[in-house]
């Protein structure tokens, strides 16, 4: 099992009984696998996070330590991970940043009374209702993400019909779509027609052909996937000559993304996420950058990361204010309200999902570079 810990060691790795001078915070997150890509520039945030705290003398006088093992993008791996972290004296859980592949690490953390966070599961189902009263997500829920991008269409881009395409891989994806169409359709707009894939077994020529063969083209189009067939289908529409806008959720958050579709065909993408790296959406980016750049030897080029760095300043203030219990930790969390990189956060209480009240960031993707357009809070928000 690979595993990566920064931080001051654990002389021993007994159950709870290592070095009383340090504060251990388990990561059951992906190094491989599909999510490796949100979770590995995730935890490069984590790890500046902790540096920084100890840096500055640590917790109430204890270091912090990360120790991260790999879930493998599995969920079974994710929960066997999050059992093994606990044993060795963990006592918070930062997973993977889904709810197919993090929450089975919730749940391990939850039945142990710890607090379990993960820095970008967007699923509501990411919450106390499913996972326990000691479980968060970072993220916005995919209630506000859908939401910001219909209302954007709707009112900004007088944009009145869509072909939606959903990914039926994870929940992530379609939740995604669910609460967009929910959204769109409250404020007036009509779903022309929807289809439904699975990744990895993306059939782009059909869908080219169900666009082109709509009576009415419809204003833009909706695409809620993952990389990599998310990259593969956008490409082969705009090769096809189809030249719509297309609209889309934060996994559209991705260098990859820009570096595949290139100027020629990264034109009148349009997206919400989590936050954007620079100092005009950010104030104090530049200080955050300049740190990252300093230890990773480049610049920030997506919002993982930041999300990495908060899910810790979180976790830390609650550990220095109420200590380690997690229940103590949970309480903290719930009734208090946190500036972050990634925007002002406050979560509901466990009663009501700790459902986050968060802004969302949208951005466009303009001769494939990301340009950041603006914050948004939804005015219509679809029950989740």
């Amino acid at each position: 099992m690979a595993t990566s810990a920064v931080g001051c060691r654990r002389e021993s790795g007994g159950s709870n009984s290592g070095d009383e001078d340090t504060i251990l915070i388990g990561g059951a997150m992906a190094v491989t696998g599909i999510q490796g890509p949100l979770d590995a520039p995730a935890m490069e945030g984590i790890v500046l996070a902790v540096e920084e705290i100890n840096e500055k003398g640590g917790i109430n006088g204890k270091k912090l330590e990360f120790r991260n093992m790999d879930s493998k993008s599995d969920s079974a791996t994710s929960s066997e991970v999050a059992k093994q972290l606990i044993d060795q004296g963990a006592v918070a859980i930062i997973t993977s940043s889904d709810y197919d592949f993090g929450g089975p690490a919730a749940r391990a953390a939850q039945a142990a009374g710890l607090v379990g966070i993960t820095t970008n599961a967007s699923s509501p189902l990411f919450g106390s209702k499913m996972l326990g009263d000691k479980q968060f997500t970072l993220s916005m829920w995919n209630t506000t993400m859908g939401s910001v991008i219909a209302e954007k269409a709707y009112f900004e881009d007088g944009f009145r019909s869509v072909y939606v395409i959903t990914d039926d891989f994870i929940d992530y994806t379609k939740s995604l779509s669910r609460y967009f169409v929910e959204s769109f359709k409250h404020h007036g707009g009509e779903v022309v027609r929807e289809d439904v894939f699975s990744q990895g077994k993306v059939d782009t020529a059909a869908l080219i052909a169900h666009y082109k063969a709509l009576s009415e083209k419809p204003d833009f189009i909706y695409i809620s996937s993952y990389l990599p067939d998310l990259g593969t289908l956008i490409k082969e529409m705009r090769t096809a000559g189809i030249d719509s806008p297309i609209y889309g959720g934060d996994s559209y958050d991705d260098p990859a993304l820009f570096d595949l579709l290139g100027p020629e065909f990264g034109n009148k993408i349009v997206w919400s996420s989590h936050t954007f790296a620079s100092e005009e959406a950010v104030p104090g980016f530049s200080k955050y950058n300049d740190a990252y750049k300093k230890k990773y030897g480049r610049d920030v080029d997506a919002p993982w990361s930041m999300s990495g760095y908060d899910t810790v300043m979180v976790l830390a203030e609650a550990i220095r204010e109420v200590g380690t219990d997690g229940a103590a930790m949970a309480k903290y969390m719930e009734e208090h309200t946190f500036n972050l990189l990634t925007g002002k956060l406050d979560w509901s209480d466990a009663a009501t999902g700790h459902e986050p009240n968060k802004a969302a960031a949208i951005m466009e993707l303009v001769d494939g570079k990301s340009v950041f357009l603006k914050w948004a809070i939804p005015d219509f928000l679809p029950e989740p």
